[in-house]
């Protein structure tokens, strides 16, 4: 996560610098005093692009926003799920009830431990997927004897299932990310932006600086919060297993089984 923000600040400060060094070249390459003939032009070029740009990125920022949020929703539905099958098993025969409650107290570890960390580097681990096998083979194997039993173990198996769906919607929201075609729409019209806002003729020069390089810093801060957001489970900003760090507690307060495989 440290080398995350650092990349983040050195792509910030890049921009910046980048904007700096086209605004001094314009500056040499073609005077204030010759720009401020195309003022009126100039500035009209500017509030087009910059509008549009900022539409665009709006737009943007809220859909990558509304993905993130997407899949915290599912990451506490799965956990809760999981919370919801530990107290489903109550009423199953014994043996079956301690081993669905044991593979539910793995399922937790295994996703604090291993899968998180593997999201984090952009992998999946099959752990999970062979604890949720687990569980679907033991709750199919279960013998019941009464009504109360069949209905936990029915209860159980909606459970496991529930788990299973968003245990796949989380695995698909880590691999998916914004299509290249928006990030080039994006990083070009953020260039075009501030290429635009440097040629205005400013009979100030410190003051036309600053604002060259208030917009690069808005742009480019903007560009790495839509990219840390967009990869909900990578980067700065990112989903934790807080849901199953919750569970794992309730598991240990209530009497999980120690052994784990």
């Amino acid at each position: 996560m440290q080398l995350d923000r650092v990349h983040d600040l050195m792509i910030i400060l890049a921009s910046i610098v980048v904007a700096l060094l086209f605004w001094w070249f314009v500056r040499w390459l073609w005077p204030p005093e010759r720009r401020r003939l195309h003022n009126e032009i100039t500035g009209w070029q500017i509030s087009v692009l910059g509008t549009t740009y900022a539409v665009i990125m709006g737009f943007m920022l809220f859909a990558v926003w509304s993905d993130f949020q997407d899949a915290e929703r599912n990451e506490e539905a799965e956990a809760s799920c999981l919370i919801n099958l530990y107290w489903a098993a109550t009423g199953l025969p014994a043996e079956t009830r301690q081993e669905i409650r044991k593979l539910a107290s793995d399922y937790a570890d295994a996703m604090i431990n291993d899968e998180w960390p593997a999201m984090n580097r952009g992998t999946i681990t099959q752990t999970g997927t062979a604890i949720i096998q687990e569980l679907w083979q033991t709750a199919a194997a279960a013998q019941v004897s009464t009504a109360a039993q069949q209905a936990s173990l029915e209860q159980s198996l909606a459970e496991i299932g529930s788990i299973t769906e968003h245990r796949r919607v989380r695995q698909l929201q880590s691999e998916l990310h914004l299509p290249a075609i928006l990030w080039t729409v994006l990083i070009v019209g953020a260039v075009i932006t501030i290429m635009s806002s440097c040629l205005f003729g400013s009979e100030y020069p410190t003051l036309h600086m600053l604002q060259v390089v208030t917009l690069a810093l808005l742009l480019s801060l903007s560009l790495v919060t839509i990219a840390d957001i967009n990869s909900p489970f990578r980067g700065t900003v990112h989903v934790g297993p807080v849901g199953f760090e919750n569970a794992r507690r309730m598991f240990d307060r209530v009497g999980a089984p120690a052994n784990k495989h």
